[in-house]
């Protein structure tokens, strides 16, 4: 038996019966009955509070959006998925684009440098993201790897406005996270920023300069005021 086995067996042997957790007063943590449109609100006034940027877009029409975006902030190789439904319809929409698309389901030892120092920027889903904060949570698979959010020097994120929860509390519960966490689940409030020892901000020092997220909306792109 082994050392760990040994100190959980004294531990359900204990003799005034097995441990159980204590109640807890989560209140604290949730219960802030916004509505879906005060979500949004509060998602967008925190995330562009650090330098993120909001761009609404209809959900049946996002990946026009999309183009529009990479034309304006001036990214010529797009990295992304294949298999996620987000970045298979950019590929059908960006195909004739002057956008050279650059799969991320590949060992990082085999592009690495590439991916430092050659692509404009990352597209990856969310999901969801939360309103408290203005945080995005995301998922990573092999097929979305982490790094395509954490290296080039625009992270461009597509959020559907429906999956925004109140508060951090509220997401653990809804995705159910206790009976099975993410190994790498990642929270995203903004672009990569750090600080020196006088407090000035840098913006992309260690990350993206630039947090990009497209909202999208069910039968419009109405903004977070409407």
């Amino acid at each position: 038996m082994s050392a760990r086995d040994a100190i959980l067996k004294r531990l359900r042997q204990r003799a005034d019966g097995p441990l159980t957790a204590p109640e807890s007063d989560f209140a604290v943590v949730t219960n802030r009955g916004w509505s879906p449109e005060e979500r949004l609100v509060n998602f967008e006034r925190w995330i562009t509070s650090v330098h993120g940027e909001v761009v609404h877009v209809a959900r049946d029409d996002w990946a026009r959006g999309l183009a529009q975006l990479l034309a304006d902030k001036g990214v010529r190789r797009l990295a992304l998925g294949r298999e996620h439904p987000v970045a298979a319809e950019a590929r059908r929409a960006l195909a004739d684009a002057d956008v050279e698309l650059v799969d991320a389901d590949r060992d990082i030892e085999g592009w690495q440098r590439e991916q430092f120092e050659r692509v404009d920027a990352g597209l990856t889903s969310t999901g969801g993201g939360i309103a408290e904060t203005g945080s995005l949570w995301l998922w990573p698979t092999p097929d979305e790897p982490r790094l395509i959010s954490l290296v080039p020097p625009i992270h461009i994120a597509v959020l559907d406005a429906d999956t925004i929860e109140d508060t951090f509390f509220d997401l653990v519960e809804a995705q159910g996270w206790a009976g099975g966490m993410p190994t790498n689940a990642l929270l995203v409030s903004g672009p990569s920023k750090t600080a020196d020892i006088e407090q000035t901000l840098a913006y992309g020092v260690h990350g993206p300069r630039e947090l990009v997220v497209l909202v999208r909306h069910v039968g419009g792109a109405a903004g977070a005021g409407a």
